[in-house]
């Protein structure tokens, strides 16, 4: 298992130290939400915030763009310090494209689906993929319970990758994924997971951390 919580969650009066502060406490990456206003309702942040906290830290930089066309921004993100540019499928029109162009500059490259894309829609595309990003929440909204039937997907994916002998490839899930249900969670198929308020809310994150890795 791989824990990657998400800054949304971070106190952005101090992001720098939020930053180390997980890093300290053990996690692997660290999630970076863009949300445009458009592709889904709320915006966050974009390159140069990510710029400004790259020098705090060395943990993999988990970009997760929730933005229309990302074709077009997908340099700014690699040059502000992305280790990994996830898109979505369901925000361009050539996402083998775009996949391929984060692959050629050297990044890992990952694909999310929201709740209403099935699995089967992104078959085509898991070669071209280091992640698979299955949302258990509608993106764009925090605070929402994780929808389950999310975790069948999830599952299905998983098999799907087996399949092909993908097997190298991550399975991320992200929205509602606490101590409560990490278990269920990591019983279908998936090994990364996104968790905000769980780890940065937390007076001691590397506790949680523990605690998330004695379930897995």
């Amino acid at each position: 298992m791989k824990i990657s919580p998400s800054l949304l969650a971070a106190d952005f009066k101090k992001l720098g130290e939020e930053v180390a502060r997980i890093t300290a406490a053990g996690a692997e990456m660290l999630h970076l939400d863009v949300m445009d206003g458009n592709f889904v309702p709320n915006m966050s942040f974009g390159p140069d915030v990510i710029k400004a906290i790259r020098p705090v830290s060395d943990i993999f930089f988990d970009v997760h763009l929730m933005i229309d066309r990302p074709e077009r921004y997908i340099d700014k993100f690699i040059a502000a310090g992305a280790d990994g540019v996830t898109i979505h499928f369901e925000s361009t029109e050539q996402p083998a494209e775009v996949l391929k162009a984060i692959r050629a500059a050297g990044k890992k490259a990952g694909l999310s689906i929201s709740p209403d894309t099935p699995a089967e829609a992104i078959e085509k595309l898991l070669p071209l993929a280091d992640m698979v990003l299955v949302m258990t929440v509608y993106p764009g909204f925090g605070g929402q319970k994780l929808i389950p039937a999310q975790l069948e997907k999830a599952q299905k994916v998983r098999n799907m990758l087996d399949a092909k002998g993908l097997t190298a490839v991550d399975v991320q899930a992200d929205g509602g994924i606490g101590l409560g249900n990490l278990s269920d969670v990591l019983a279908h198929g998936i090994n990364v997971v996104v968790a905000g308020t769980a780890v940065f809310g937390a007076p001691d994150p590397a506790a949680v951390i523990a605690e998330m890795r004695k379930l897995a």
